[in-house]
């Protein structure tokens, strides 16, 4: 059967219907009126012309592109029709192609019938809507990548590999009481370790992958009234959160998407982490703890005198230490401190900060004359952000630097930290 549809997303100056099966060229021959005959064209040719409603009136003037089997997207004969992209213009055009024998196309179909006539594969048809999808860089790269084959190949190498190791064994059961060796038993241990790689490689892949797609989640955590809004709204550059001196003000989630290099990052406000017998306070806890676990990088935010809140960190997560300080109310200038992650080694699986201490494990350094413009907060978190999603089992200290307006509420805290070995 023949099917056709609008492949153009409405509201555009240009429309693109297409076309494709067996009867995709004379459908379109016989609304199509050009120099030559569609029939006696070559495939991969643009034609010129018009095309005519049934009583002989012209609808539009059209350019038609033409795909014969099996050298086209789908592998049938395939044509496509740019037009106008007035609404009017491609509804009828689709109902003059369905009085000739076409039928409108499911979702997806294109693509299925791409994969069933082997012109894609599982996995490049997935990537499809991948790529259609992809609205920054990261995820676009990825899902191009795929389309083009190359996770179709790293599956085919795995194939042939074990295809491989099937024979040798299969080899040495035949002939098991002959004395003759077909394969060392070193080069079959290596070739098992080395299938087992790539195989956990390629699971390993899936959370990296969705996480580019849907956005890197990162948690913001920390006591009640250090910061932790404050820092969303600057990152975000809007007033996203409720920033407030009464403690609580947060009692759910609230996140955001920003594309920074390239990277799509969902920031994560949490409640603020402390002893309460407020209920829904501790739901909305609840939840802040549930945000730590599912996210990839956690910035823990604290500042002198506030206890630190205790939470597990996998050694898959990343974390950076951001310490906050309040604004003195005599000096109108923003205040500026450089903090730096004081154990910046990789911390033991499951390791649990602990649930009380007077101050956080930052090195405080003197404030900075000349502060870091806020615009390098940005560029510096998605460089830790693109280490966690290729080296998850190490941690990184992010680089992170905000500037509050002297304007705003005495509430506003200001953020800067430091590589290693500035502290």
């Amino acid at each position: 059967m023949t099917i056709c549809a609008i492949a153009t997303a409405p509201g555009g100056a240009l429309g693109i219907v297409r076309v494709s099966g067996p009867d995709a060229i004379s459908a379109t021959d016989a609304i199509f009126r050009g120099r030559t005959p569609l029939a006696q064209a070559q495939s991969h040719t643009a034609h010129y012309g018009t095309i005519l409603d049934d009583d002989g009136t012209i609808l539009d003037d059209v350019l038609v592109t033409l795909f014969r089997a099996p050298h086209s997207y789908t592998g049938e004969d395939s044509t496509e029709i740019s037009c106008h992209g007035s609404p009017y213009i491609l509804r009828h055009l689709l109902a003059l192609l369905i009085s000739h024998g076409c039928r409108m196309a499911q979702p997806g179909e294109y693509t299925q019938r791409a994969f069933l006539n082997g012109r894609l594969d599982l996995s490049q048809a997935e990537a499809v809507a991948d790529l259609i999808a992809s609205d920054n860089a990261a995820a676009h790269h990825v899902a191009l990548s795929q389309m083009r084959g190359h996770f179709s190949n790293r599956l085919r190498d795995l194939r042939d590999r074990l295809l491989e190791m099937t024979s040798l064994l299969e080899l040495e059961l035949d002939f098991s009481e002959e004395d003759v060796e077909f394969a060392e038993r070193s080069k079959l241990t290596d070739l098992a370790t080395t299938i087992q790689t790539e195989l956990q490689r390629l699971s390993d892949s899936f959370a990296t992958g969705n996480a580019i797609r849907e956005g890197i989640p990162v948690a913001i955590i920390g006591a009640p009234n250090v910061g932790k809004s404050t820092l969303l709204n600057q990152l975000l550059g809007d007033d996203k959160a409720i920033v407030s001196d009464i403690q609580g003000t947060t009692r759910d989630t609230i996140e955001d998407t920003v594309t920074l290099d390239g990277y799509l990052f969902r920031f994560i406000d949490t409640a603020g982490l402390r002893h309460t017998t407020d209920t829904i306070e501790q739901l909305g806890q609840e939840r802040a703890l549930q945000a730590a676990d599912k996210a990839h990088i956690i910035i823990l935010i604290t500042e002198p005198g506030v206890p630190y809140p205790a939470i597990t960190i996998r050694p898959d997560q990343h974390t950076s230490c951001v310490s906050s300080t309040r604004r003195p109310p005599s000096k109108p200038s923003p205040a500026w401190v450089s903090t730096t992650y004081a154990n910046s080694s990789p911390l033991p699986s499951l390791a649990t900060l602990p649930a009380r201490s007077s101050s956080p494990t930052c090195a405080t350094s003197k404030p900075s004359t000349k502060p870091t413009p806020p615009s390098a907060a940005p560029s510096s978190l998605s460089a830790t952000a693109s280490r966690a999603t290729s080296s998850p089992k190490t941690f990184a200290s992010a680089s992170t630097t905000s500037q509050t307006s002297s304007a705003k509420s005495p509430r506003r805290k200001s953020w800067a930290t430091s590589s290693p070995t500035s502290a």
